[in-house]
């Protein structure tokens, strides 16, 4: 597995979260970035955040990830996690920041992005 910051589309992190990656889609994310212009400010950015933030990570025999001292302090976790699955990799929160994300998600009428989602409907 290989645990890395998350961020958002300026390239800055997630408070409270990081992502997780199986190795097979870490593998596909780092070829992706590997083709973005070298040049590029932003693609440079996003080259030593995500990059250069990564670690790998194996579980224990009780099935656990030891996260890097740099990783839990950025997303400021201690004890109480949460796991949140998303398709190709997991997001893993400090309970509290999820807490507060989910309930700004709940109460929000934010609508930005939406018309990126065309016709899905559920």
């Amino acid at each position: 597995m290989i645990v890395t910051v998350a961020v958002d589309e300026r390239c800055i992190g997630e408070n409270g979260c990081l992502w997780l990656y199986p190795l097979p889609e870490w593998e596909k994310l780092e070829q992706k970035i590997s083709t973005l212009p070298t040049l590029n400010k932003m693609a440079g950015k996003l080259r030593r955040f995500v990059i250069g933030n990564a670690s790998e990570c194996e579980m224990d025999g009780q099935g656990r990830l030891l996260l890097p001292d740099k990783l839990r302090k950025f997303a400021g976790m201690d004890k109480k996690i949460v796991l949140v699955g998303q398709l190709n990799k997991f997001e893993i929160w400090n309970e509290d920041a999820w807490t507060a994300k989910e309930k700004q998600w709940l109460d929000g009428d934010d609508n930005e992005g939406l018309e990126e989602l065309g016709s899905l409907s559920f």
